[in-house]
């Protein structure tokens, strides 16, 4: 049996060198009524591919032509593949305790996952996650689509095979990595520094983040030093999705 947990894992907005980047093809788009018919993920460590896993799934049901359209997923394709009880267990054996990352995952893969797991195990899943979807947008200002092939094609990554899983997430992870770079080379990161606080620190896995870094008691992500009306201030890395803030002074 995986590992699974009470609670759902925290929405993160910054980068991490080590993380697991899975993607979904289901029978459709909803969490409610429809099923996976694939899922598969890679495995990175300090910023490279270090694994892969990847399986079809059998949803016990029809997959409708619309959606074989898209992704090339047929009934006879799945006929022999596991269900997704098995195909989840043995993800999430891949995955372990490791940070998620996915492009639309806090929207729509996730869904599935804690839904099933929940069906399955009576629990959900506690591994924090990251929606490049989001962190496009955090780090990308006015671009007019943040797909996943709109990201590809602004870095000039190939998009072949995309709407296949395995494909889907090797694009995501060289998107994640780029986004990664434009992050550290902007100007927040290299303003002022920190004085260490044990109890409300964590190690710096930010580009530019020093160890010793201000940990957002709120939300968990960095800290980082602002100027604002009223002078300088400490704001969560994870702004807008998280507001809290700290008097520098303090």
């Amino acid at each position: 049996m995986p590992l699974l947990a009470d609670a759902c894992g925290r929405k993160l907005n910054t980068y991490l060198p080590d993380y697991v980047v899975f993607d979904l093809e289901t029978t459709g788009t909803s969490c409610y009524s429809d099923a996976v018919v694939e899922i598969s993920a890679v495995k990175v460590k300090g910023g490279s591919v270090v694994d892969e896993f990847t399986t079809l799934v059998n949803p016990e049901r029809h997959i409708p032509g619309f959606v074989v359209g898209i992704h090339g997923i047929s009934d006879d394709m799945v006929k022999d593949s596991p269900c997704f009880r098995e195909a989840l267990s043995d993800f999430l054996d891949f995955a372990g305790d490791e940070v998620f990352v996915g492009h639309n995952i806090q929207s729509f893969d996730l869904k599935f996952l804690y839904r099933d797991a929940q069906n399955y195990w009576g629990k959900t899943i506690g591994n924090d996650y990251i929606d490049t979807l989001s962190f496009a947008r955090r780090v990308l200002k006015g671009l007019d689509h943040y797909r996943l092939s709109d990201l590809a094609d602004y870095y000039d990554i190939p998009v072949i095979g995309a709407h296949r899983a395995l494909n889907d997430c090797r694009m995501n992870q060289q998107v994640f990595e780029h986004l990664a770079k434009e992050l550290a080379g902007q100007p927040q990161f290299c303003t002022g520094t920190v004085s260490p606080a044990p109890a409300d620190t964590i190690d710096g896995v930010l580009p530019g983040i020093l160890p010793g870094t201000l940990r957002c008691p709120r939300c968990g992500s960095s800290l980082i030093k602002r100027n604002g009306r009223f002078g300088e201030f400490w704001g969560c890395l994870n702004f807008p999705d998280c507001k809290f803030t700290r008097d520098a002074k303090k």
